[in-house]
């Protein structure tokens, strides 16, 4: 640690660096003097690096520097004084290695995964729109660090991931519907979406405005976000699933017609119908959607099976399906997430 002041000044010489240059255009004696004072920090620097003998004594001159004046007034503050020093330059040394680290995680997660907070993607400005799946937050500082190593391992996982071509067609539950009908003759896409996500309406609304979903077979994968006590994160979008699930089952082409007019369209007074369906209880909620049924053609008959099936173990299993595709083989930490063209994509698509 003897050399800690010496890094430390260098550190702090290279923050106000930008300040002496400016400085310097109008007095160069200020300019000289501040390179002289920063070649001699790295020469100290650099010496201590190879593990020579610092022939600078630049530690000495930094304190002398800054205690001559107590020297004269105040002899007896010199040791507890000479002895902060060397805890500040610690610190500013641990501070600058954190924050280098920090930039250097924060560029890995955005070109890993599209934003630059891992556990929580929809909080960070530079990511794209999307509704990030919900972790505790930490309660103290050990869980914080701890939390900081464990996103350092999830980029060291993903890495791999980013480079790994991915195919739509691997990551679907059994049985699929897709969004316009299938043509073995169009590639295929995956959009994991909830039902409750304002990011996921937006995303599938720039899909269909741009024409991506008449280029792509479009598979659906609906995985509703559960916050980390259980409960869900947007009101009613688990039993939406159910039933565009259980409409895949029984009438397929409904299925998609649910989406769109969930992602789409609007009521009488121009609210969307998903903020409509997020103030519902669950029973106004299935009064909505199987009045939607039945505007869709669907007789009583197939609506009250639709509405059996949203409860039935099969739906359970196909979310059960979902969930997995997205927790364990995706791995992704935001939705939507988009699989086209062999790879990855986090966050709403943009309209092209």
């Amino acid at each position: 640690m003897k050399f800690m002041v010496c890094i430390a000044a260098f550190i702090v010489l290279l923050l106000f660096g930008g300040v002496a240059a400016f400085l310097s255009i109008f007095k160069r004696d200020i300019g000289r003097k501040y390179l002289r004072v920063i070649k001699k920090a790295w020469g100290c620097v650099g010496k201590k690096v190879r593990l020579q003998k610092c022939q600078t004594n630049f530690k000495e001159d930094v304190k002398h520097s800054v205690l001559k004046k107590i020297v004269l007034t105040k002899p007896g503050l010199i040791k507890p004084l000479s002895v902060t020093m060397e805890v500040l330059a610690i610190l500013i040394v641990l501070i600058f290695i954190w924050a280098v680290l920090t930039s250097i995680k924060t560029l890995f997660t955005l070109w890993l995964f599209g934003t630059c907070n891992i556990s929580q993607p929809s909080s960070c400005a530079l990511a794209s729109e999307t509704c990030s799946l919900e972790v505790n937050e930490p309660d103290n500082a050990i869980e914080a660090v701890g939390r900081w190593f464990t996103e350092w391992g999830d980029i060291f996982v993903a890495i791999p991931d980013r480079l790994r071509d991915w195919h739509a067609e691997d990551f679907h539950t059994t049985p699929y519907f897709t969004i316009n009908k299938e043509d073995p003759n169009k590639p295929y896409a995956l959009d994991i979406v909830d039902p409750g996500c304002s990011a996921c309406m937006m995303s599938y609304r720039n899909q269909k405005e741009s024409g991506f979903f008449d280029q792509y077979n479009t598979i659906i994968v609906m995985y509703p976000i559960h916050l980390p006590n259980g409960e869900l994160k947007f009101n009613n979008s688990e039993l939406i699933a159910r039933y565009i699930y259980a409409a895949m089952l029984s009438e397929p082409e409904v299925a998609s017609k649910i989406l769109n007019r969930l992602y789409a369209e609007h009521d009488e007074t121009g609210a969307t119908y998903q903020s409509v369906l997020y103030e519902l209880s669950e029973a106004n909620a299935r009064k909505m959607i199987e009045k939607w049924l039945k505007d869709f053609g669907v007789s009583n008959t197939k609506i009250s099976g639709i509405s059996g099936l949203t409860k039935s173990e099969q739906v359970s299993n196909i979310l059960e399906q979902a969930r997995k595709i997205v927790e364990e083989q995706v791995r992704a930490k935001g939705i939507p997430t988009l699989i086209y063209d062999n790879k990855i994509h986090l966050g709403a698509y943009e309209a092209k």
